[in-house]
């Protein structure tokens, strides 16, 4: 291996890893790569990477002396005590100046404590989502870098070059913030990706469900939705899903998938920060309920023997209304999980001083991550009017939208209800929605219910100050 010739280093060779690698390579920069699991290089370099400038390292300090300098060292591997691991087999071998990237999923107080850690010994730190799953990687993902700003200048060509470009070829990565801003955007951008998949599922279970739509029906629908204002990667790969029959047994295969969803930690994380500072997240929060309850199978199995609900829908459904009401439904909730994602960032943003920009975020997500949409063109219109704008569905454009599309919304949540078919997310944004419309809400009884339990106080209307009353006395 000739020394100093490589670009960039990257450890973690699983198939996120292995694509960005080959991406990289394709956009002219040699990369040095290592895995903890030493066959695993020689078997990416004699298959994946076969024809390729890419360069095989036994080692960490092999790899670090195929860097030129300053070195940058890209880890894609699992979040937590992992991270930390290899970050302590590396700083032996760097020096001032150089930069380790952490491309996984990360906790942003790691990566606040990482960066400022790091820093002290002079080596910078940079903590960057990358969406876009497989696909994305390989062939430009959505790129969400922060971090210690210094180390920007350093990555800035490599991660812009494989980005995703927008319909302009503005790369879909940017500067985000420092310390742990890049995660943190990650991990609301996959809040976001809960709430829409789950908006998506009771779409699909209300067509199903109350309008007897077949896995056709459904495809055909998905599809044409995808053609208009609802087009997405989500929409579009869900219509996929409909019609794909499985090859063993000629069935459509998603209906003999087991209905118990997986969660990792990023929708979580989402909802304790939200609830932490105090941004709610209602459409987020409960699209991470639903996969928690449909995993449990077997509660569910049991309870369904024994609790009652309605007898499903009553007398024919106008399946052509069925479907314009849920197409508003899904747009208008879509809407909501957006404006609420956007408003905790904003949160986040000023209270640890990271500077995001809510409509360059909208940019960096058109293209290569998974939430990719048209949809999101609208929100950095909606910024690009207005950079301070308290809460997306104020916008004029989305305000319109909204007012135009709330009757196919309320009904179809009602006809979920009256058919008990569970709308968990749908409903919190319709809830979500009704709430920060209405001028007054009954929290005056709750503050007055404080009081009495436990003198916590509460305010008046008609005069200003903190007022205590005594509720016991006669």
């Amino acid at each position: 291996m000739q020394p100093e010739s490589c670009d960039i280093g990257l450890i973690g060779l699983a198939v996120m890893g292995q694509n960005l690698v080959l991406n990289m390579n394709d956009h002219g920069y040699k990369v040095a790569v290592f895995n903890r699991t030493v066959s695993k290089v020689d078997d990416f370099i004699q298959h994946e990477a076969a024809g390729t400038q890419v360069v095989g390292a036994h080692s960490i300090e092999e790899l670090i002396g195929a860097l030129k300098r300053p070195r940058r060292v890209m880890m894609m591997v699992k979040a937590g005590d992992t991270v930390d691991q290899v970050i302590d087999e590396l700083t032996p071998h760097l020096e001032k100046g150089d930069i380790i990237i952490d491309g996984g999923n990360s906790h942003y107080p790691d990566t606040n404590r990482r960066t400022r850690d790091l820093a002290a010994k002079g080596i910078l730190f940079v903590g960057t989502g990358v969406s876009g799953g497989e696909e994305g990687a390989r062939h430009g993902p959505s790129i969400m870098p922060g971090g210690n700003p210094a180390a920007w200048p350093h990555v800035k060509e490599i991660f812009q070059s494989i980005a995703a470009k927008v319909e302009d070829g503005t790369p879909c990565c940017d500067w985000v913030g420092e310390e742990g801003a890049g995660h943190y955007v990650k991990m609301v951008h996959n809040g976001i990706e809960y709430g829409d998949m789950q908006l998506i599922a009771e779409a699909y279970d209300v067509l199903k469900s109350i309008g007897g739509l077949s896995n056709v029906e459904l495809a055909d629908t998905f599809s044409e939705w995808n053609a208009g204002e609802l087009q997405s990667f989500l929409i579009e790969i869900t219509a996929n899903i409909f019609r794909k029959k499985d090859p063993d047994t000629g069935k459509d295969l998603v209906d003999l998938i087991v209905d118990a969803a997986a969660a990792k930690g990023t929708g979580k994380w989402t909802v304790q920060d939200a609830a932490e500072i105090g941004a709610p997240v209602p459409t987020v929060a409960s699209s991470v309920e639903a996969r928690l309850i449909s995993s449990d199978r077997a509660g569910r199995a049991a309870a369904s023997k024994l609790l009652v609900g309605p007898s499903g829908p009553s007398g024919s459904v106008d399946k052509k209304k069925l479907i314009s009401d849920v197409r508003a439904a899904l747009y208008a909730a879509k809407a909501c999980s957006y404006a609420q994602g956007m408003n905790l960032l904003r949160a986040a943003s000023n209270l640890r001083n990271w500077g995001i920009n809510l409509g360059e975020l909208a940019r960096i997500w058109k293209g290569g991550c998974i939430i990719r949409a048209q949809f999101l063109g609208r929100i950095k219109e909606a910024y690009d009017r207005d950079a301070n704008l308290p809460n997306l569905l104020i916008d004029p454009g989305f305000r319109k939208e909204l007012a135009e599309r709330q009757n196919g919304w309320r009904s179809t949540v009602t006809q979920a209800i009256n058919a008990g078919v569970p709308v968990m997310t749908m409903g919190g944004s319709l809830g979500y929605y009704d709430s920060i419309r209405r001028e007054h809400l009954p929290a005056n009884l709750t503050q007055a219910q404080r009081d009495y339990f436990g003198a916590h106080t509460y305010e008046r209307l008609d005069k200003p100050g903190t007022f205590h009353t005594e509720w016991f006395a006669k």
